[in-house]
């Protein structure tokens, strides 16, 4: 994005507030700069480098749970972009959305019919998949970044209506209270990874409503069971949706079919 695939520059918890930066161009950094805001960075994985590390990341936290995983492919694949968190090189977070086209999404191998129903209703729909946060660095801002980048991008740029996840079944609670998906497939076994499955969706517009209730609060999650007070504020939202809809790089991630 103008020479940089970063898209926004973001503290962790331990500062005092939200205060994210979309990154222009490149602060000078002193030790006393990055003592006092310590940031990690929501980037586009457009190069091999950053594919290579977010696959790696992708591996080992697959592996930790006992699943099987092939990362990510070497070169970009249509209708599906990558984005990775970053504290300096180290890649400490990645999300995969998948953009619904010819080609179907991976959720069609399990839940072809549940997702045809929604497609006959004349609903968009997009999956997140690959997920993956260090777990050294146990931050929900990292999570709601990432998440709310990926929904910037599905959403408020691409206009789809309702995303799609598969998660095993003991984490279908979470993704309940903390992001509000509703469960919309029965359990059934995922091959891809071994494990059991269960197809949840999330309309986007109650996602919208939660990030202009809550977004960019993180003190109002000590009386809401939510992940939404980690989102960015309205505003905040704004500038990264302006600045990725006046990017040149934007027009290089793919567009859906």
């Amino acid at each position: 994005m103008a020479g940089s695939n970063t898209i926004i520059g973001v503290p962790f918890e331990s500062e005092n507030s939200l205060q994210s930066m979309i990154v222009d161009q490149p602060e000078p950094v002193t030790a006393d700069s990055e003592t006092a805001r310590r940031l990690f960075k929501i980037r586009a994985a457009d190069s091999s480098g950053h594919r290579s590390s977010a696959s790696i990341l992708i591996n080992r936290m697959y592996a930790t749970r006992g699943y099987p995983s092939n990362g990510l492919p070497a070169e970009a694949v249509p209708d599906r972009i990558t984005l990775t968190a970053s504290d300096h090189d180290n890649v400490i977070g990645t999300i995969s959305v998948g953009f619904d086209s010819s080609l179907g999404l991976l959720c069609d191998e399990l839940y072809l019919e549940e997702i045809n129903l929604l497609r006959e209703h004349g609903l968009r729909v997009c999956e997140f998949t690959k997920l993956a946060i260090d777990s050294v660095v146990r931050s929900k801002r990292v999570l709601a970044s990432l998440f709310h980048v990926a929904y910037i991008y599905a959403h408020r740029i691409k206009g789809f209506d309702r995303l799609l996840i598969e998660v095993n079944p003991r984490h279908v609670k979470y993704y309940e209270r903390m992001l509000g998906f509703v469960v919309s497939g029965p359990k059934r076994m995922n091959r891809r990874v071994g494990a059991p499955a269960m197809l949840m969706t999330l309309d986007f517009q109650h996602a919208r409503d939660e990030i202009g209730r809550l977004g960019g609060r993180p003190e109002s999650s000590e009386h809401e069971r939510s992940l939404y007070p980690y989102f960015f504020s309205v505003a905040e939202e704004a500038g990264i949706v302006s600045r990725m809809n006046r990017s040149d790089s934007t027009d290089t991630f793919p567009a859906p079919l």
